[in-house]
Formats: C-alpha cells, sequence, structure tokens
C-alpha cells in the first residue's frame, strides 16, 4: 500500500478514516467501474477529493503482471492519493 505525501499531510487520524473508507467502498457503479474490476474508487472526505486505485506488477515490480488475475504471478498495489495528485 502507498499513501501519497498529500494524503500522509492531513494527519494520522484523516490517513485511518480514509483507509477505512476504501476498505468500505461499494459504490461500483456501470459508470464508474465499466469493466467490474473494482480496482478504483473516489469520494470526498471532508473538504479533499480522494482517489484510490490498485495496480497490477510482476513480483519483481518491474513491469505489468502478465495476469492480473493470478496472484502466483502478480504483486498488487494499493495507492491513495489526493485528486489533485493524480
Amino acid at each position: 500500500m502507498l499513501i501519497t505525501p498529500g494524503i500522509a499531510e492531513l494527519g494520522d487520524g484523516a490517513v485511518h478514516a480514509i483507509l477505512a473508507k476504501v476498505r468500505t467502498f461499494d459504490r461500483f457503479t456501470p459508470d464508474n467501474d465499466p469493466y467490474g474490476e473494482h480496482d478504483f474508487g473516489s469520494f470526498h472526505w471532508r473538504e479533499v477529493q480522494v482517489f484510490w486505485k490498485f495496480d497490477y506488477y510482476d513480483l519483481d515490480y518491474s513491469m505489468h503482471s502478465p495476469d492480473p488475475a493470478d496472484e502466483t504471478v502478480t504483486a498488487r498495489v494499493l495507492t491513495v492519493m489526493l485528486a489533485d495528485e493524480y
């Protein structure tokens, strides 16, 4: 998991609250998740918009995974960021 500097600067309490919202995010729709992958989400926390996304790498983290559905060849990385850091 990676949080960006903008998220970290909000403070520990905010980070914990934001990560709790990421863990419970379930507002996937055909508009915001057209492929049904559930790998991106967006929500507002207080006055800021937060994005989170999963990326799928090979086990060396050097390129994209050859098969993101296969956890034996995939390392998943969750990034949580402010929308303006995207």
